[in-house]
């Protein structure tokens, strides 16, 4: 009985595998909007009832490949972060930005698909989060490490912060570290927003004519933003 469990659990991931392997080369050549289970379906020699075995829905299916993204993209990171680590924490936000640019390079459509404009009609459930955001906690552990470890130059200025953005790091904080200030935190957000802003035009197109190719814009800004976050 195990054994024959395993067999059909093990068929059913494999075939779980190719449902969203054919998913993403249709995401690829229609985008999400043009996703279609029934499509899914007859690339794989599938009755489309079939399908629904494994995803009951399209947003189901889309679920699936947008915690598929974020985790590939986060893996990457995270394994970034951890092979700088020992060069110190300038490194390890270099390493990071460097992998974000490299991955959405290598899968535009996946990125497009997190990272793009929403898909009407579709709206991401909770289960999405846990993967969404472990990059941007991986960018906001070297401001907690760099802080616990008294290495973050001090700001020449400091703009009070709002009462509505000081509730918003309080939740942060408690995803990083509770002794993490908010305007670290602040600062985080800005170099979070300004990565992956940079990333969405150079990979969209916006930089053409201007700053295309975009590796000494990327490069230079990244800099700056490692001084804006205090890194040594």
């Amino acid at each position: 009985m195990n054994a024959s469990r395993t067999a059909r659990e093990r068929a059913r991931a494999e075939l779980t595998q190719e449902i969203k392997d054919e998913a993403r080369r249709q995401l690829a050549v229609s985008g999400a909007q043009g996703l279609s289970l029934r499509a899914v379906a007859r690339e794989l020699g599938m009755v489309s009832s079939a399908l629904y075995r494994y995803f009951a829905s399209r947003d189901d299916l889309l679920t699936a490949l947008i915690i598929d993204a974020y985790s590939a993209l986060a893996d990457e990171v995270e394994a970034a972060d951890r092979a700088a680590a020992t060069a110190g924490f300038r490194a390890r936000w270099q390493a990071i930005c460097r992998t974000v640019r490299a991955w959405a390079t290598a899968h535009p459509h996946e990125y497009a698909l997190v990272y793009g404009s929403p898909v009407p009609g579709y709206q991401a459930p909770e289960t999405t989060i846990a993967s969404a955001t472990r990059v941007p906690i991986a960018i906001m552990s070297i401001i907690r490490d760099a802080h616990e470890a008294g290495a973050l130059a001090a700001p020449r200025d400091e703009d009070a912060m709002p009462p509505v953005l000081t509730e918003q790091t309080a939740r942060i904080a408690a995803f990083i570290g509770p002794d993490v200030p908010g305007h670290l935190l602040v600062r985080g957000a800005v170099a979070w927003t300004q990565l992956f802003g940079m990333v969405t035009f150079e990979l969209f197109g916006q930089y053409a004519n201007t700053l295309d190719p975009a590796d000494a814009f990327f490069d230079h800004t990244v800099a700056r933003m490692a001084r804006l976050l205090g890194l040594p």
